[in-house]
């Protein structure tokens, strides 16, 4: 009924979908979008540098998002300047690096529209390969460092009394927002991976009234935001990522509607 690259997109997505519902969540509650844009910035470092040395791209995308956010935490620790103007200068300077190394690569074609806002409809076998098995990963990790993890985000002092080692929960889930942007790029592009994190998230948000409802929402916010964006895209002949997101914005003012009939029914 549908091509193959069709249902390796749909195979796809939803993978991709099942690993930002529970990160995306975190990164509402900490109050970390602007985190989520500086690593997907500094993926298109990853992108040039896996092209100049032949390596997979998912891999240097991991490795280098995961070097800018190392160094993230190190320099909070030794700088005085506030969260945001560190996210800023290396959100901008990991891009300015990449975008200078481009030009030195003129022997290589780019894809730029791809690069930026993803092209899920040439994911391969391996790709779903990566996908799969990294998300699977990633929620295992994330389910072990769940509790200091919540914890913190609720209250950092406290968490630290009942020797949870927060610290050591960010660095990892600074880790796991490195490696889902390396497996969902190809999907999304840069521009857009923020977008699968936080808007379902936001859109979970709305409609919740417990953490695991939340968590379980945003997983269902971006399967349906896959399946509405991939279908729409196939019916409208536009780009698949961008529809992705779109959908997701959809379910996202749906939940602000609902948000106001239940204001409606309290008074």
């Amino acid at each position: 009924m549908f091509d193959d690259f069709f249902i390796r997109a749909l195979i796809a997505g939803l993978g991709i979908a099942l690993v930002t519902g529970p990160l995306g969540c975190f990164v509402v509650w900490r109050r970390l979008s602007y985190f989520g844009d500086t690593l997907a910035h500094s993926a298109l470092l990853g992108v040039t540098l896996a092209y100049s040395f032949d390596l997979n791209i998912a891999l240097s995308v991991f490795i280098i998002s995961s070097l800018i956010a190392l160094i993230l935490i190190q320099l909070q620790k030794k700088t005085n300047l506030p969260g945001d103007a560190l996210l800023g200068l290396l959100a901008h300077s990991s891009l300015a690096v990449g975008l200078v190394v481009i030009g030195f690569l003129t022997f290589i074609r780019f894809d730029i529209m791809g690069l930026l806002f993803g092209d899920i409809l040439a994911v391969t076998t391996d790709d779903l390969l990566i996908i799969w098995t990294g998300g699977a990963l990633i929620l295992l990790v994330l389910k072990l460092i769940w509790k200091p993890l919540f914890a913190s985000t609720v209250n950092y002092e406290l968490a630290e009394a009942e020797g949870l080692n927060p610290d050591r929960a960010k660095a990892i889930f600074t880790i796991l927002m490195a490696a889902v942007i390396a497996i969902s790029i190809k999907m999304v592009g840069l521009l857009l991976i923020t977008g699968m994190l936080i808007i379902p998230a936001a859109m979970a948000r709305n409609i919740s009234d417990s953490p695991q409802k939340m968590v379980l929402f945003s997983i269902i916010g971006g399967l349906l935001s896959v399946l509405l964006g991939l279908f729409s895209s196939l019916e409208f002949n536009t780009s698949s990522g961008p529809s992705i997101i779109m959908a997701a914005l959809v379910l996202f003012i749906l939940s602000l509607i609902n948000i106001k009939q239940s204001i409606k029914l309290k008074n």
